[in-house]
């Protein structure tokens, strides 16, 4: 009994550690993400249902590849077919989705 016990307890600090490096992560994208200023905003429009224009498309790419040399982890962006994850990438980061998930106070 004591095997499941011990078994169960590193499976939660396995998760748990998951947890906390994927948050960190996300948290250190986010700051670099605002240090490239305007990419937030552009990354929201889809978000937003508005369309990406060839404008924004060449900024979006511009932006990535100056971001692909702050954290090697996001040159999967710059890849051929990388821009198709821009979407799952805006929604990963999108701050708001953290928020309407929190209890609200006194509901």
């Amino acid at each position: 009994m004591s095997r499941l016990g011990d078994f169960n307890r590193a499976t939660a600090r396995a998760f748990g550690t998951a947890r906390q490096l994927s948050s960190r992560e996300r948290q250190r994208i986010v700051s670099e993400m605002i240090q490239v200023r305007g990419l937030m905003p552009l990354l929201m429009k889809r978000r937003n249902k508005q369309k990406w224009t060839r404008e924004d498309k060449a900024q979006l790419v511009e932006h990535m590849r100056r971001l692909s040399a702050l954290s090697p982890y996001l040159m999967v962006l710059v890849m051929p077919g990388g821009l198709l994850a821009l979407p799952a990438l805006a929604w990963w980061l999108d701050r708001r989705r953290l928020r309407d998930r929190a209890p609200q106070a006194g509901a």
